[in-house]
């Protein structure tokens, strides 16, 4: 239970680098790429963002991994199986966004 709390509860500041991630994505490759369209107002280039998305992802991808390096260890659940739904859960609350903007 410790694991899906903890996973849930770094699934919400987790929101801000999956949202720093798609932006990033969305007005580079995928715009070149003509997936999606670039946002009209970005003309600062992508260095900019790079040097904000880098940090922030790292900084959040190394509590993540160290919050549940410490939790792994305490669980009856296979390793496999545990680092797989720890980072599905992380992804809840992100999804639940997407999907409430869509209802």
């Amino acid at each position: 239970m410790a694991a899906v709390g903890a996973n849930l509860a770094l699934g919400v500041p987790g929101i801000v680098p999956m949202w720093l991630i798609w932006y990033v994505l969305a007005n580079g490759p995928l715009a070149e790429g003509g997936w999606t369209q670039r946002e009209p107002t970005e003309n600062d280039g992508m260095m900019l963002w790079l040097v904000i998305v880098v940090p922030v992802v790292a900084v959040f991808g190394l509590v993540w991994w160290f919050a549940n390096d410490a939790v792994c260890r305490r669980t009856a659940l296979a390793p496999c199986l545990y680092w797989t739904a720890g980072a599905l859960l992380t992804l809840v609350p992100t999804a639940v966004l997407i999907t409430n903007t869509y209802v």
